[in-house]
């Protein structure tokens, strides 16, 4: 199998570093020189990736192709490029239906979604596939756990939930500044909090996933995590978590619909 990328950004530099890095029995892996400084280095790294001439090289030399664009790029990108009836295409394309990337990509026919997160640079990542494809699975087992769903409405969903990283970080740099509100140094914070919430993902590593369960077993009844659960969430803050992923999902919702 030979992986080729059109687009080298970050995601494309985390799956390919994921299939890559250690790994004996790396792909053989085929780059855009988009972005040169990315696919370079990518280059330098790992034996099996080679920098294509151009987008069209990528394609005629691939098994299997990536579209790794920004989806306002991708029309742009991909004109005038000639793809194989039968090349298997994964989009990760946020906003871009399996419809729209056929007509983008026509005649080839064989296009399935992906959401693969920076985890996958670590082989940590799931990753949300639609419609189900055994060279999808296979790609993202190798970077994780390939996660095939039922319908473009619940991809769409997933797509929604990965909008929740950025405030992930943002909660605990807010519990940071709190300290060094109290005169803690910064730095002592921040070693502090990364330690702690490190170790909560402990549980989720070895695949509890049962989160109202976690909740309990960490909030011991009249203690300090009982009390603040019950304050944030008499102020709101879980429902408005709820609403702010129903606003992304409308958001993506229009996107898909453009």
């Amino acid at each position: 199998m030979v992986y080729g990328f059109i687009g080298t950004g970050a995601i494309t530099a985390a799956i390919v570093t994921g299939l890559c890095d250690g790994q004996a029995d790396a792909p053989q892996i085929l780059v855009s020189p988009r972005n040169r400084a990315v696919s370079a280095d990518l280059a330098q790294r790992f034996a099996s990736v080679r920098v294509a001439a151009d987008n069209q090289a990528v394609i005629d030399g691939a098994s299997a192709l990536i579209l790794a664009v920004r989806p306002q790029d991708a029309a742009a990108a991909l004109a005038g490029l000639a793809f194989p009836p039968h090349m298997p295409i994964i989009s990760l394309m946020a906003g871009r239906t399996v419809t729209r990337v056929r007509e983008l990509v026509a005649p080839a026919t064989d296009v399935v979604r992906a959401i693969p997160l920076p985890a996958v640079s670590a082989r940590e990542g799931a990753t949300p596939i639609f419609p189900a494809s055994d060279i999808a699975i296979a790609l993202f087992d190798r970077l994780g756990t390939a996660l095939p769903v039922a319908d473009e409405d619940a991809f769409a969903a997933f797509g929604a939930a990965t909008a929740t990283m950025a405030s992930y970080f943002t909660f605990i740099r807010a519990i940071a500044d709190w300290l060094v509100g109290r005169g803690i140094p910064a730095e002592q914070a921040q070693r502090y909090l990364a330690a702690v919430f490190a170790g909560l993902a402990g549980p989720l590593r070895r695949g509890e996933r049962d989160f109202a369960r976690l909740a309990h077993d960490h909030a011991t009844p009249g203690g300090l995590n009982e009390r603040l659960l019950g304050y944030l969430t008499e102020a709101g803050a879980f429902a408005s978590v709820q609403s702010g992923l129903d606003d992304i999902a409308s958001h993506i919702a229009r996107a898909m619909a453009d």
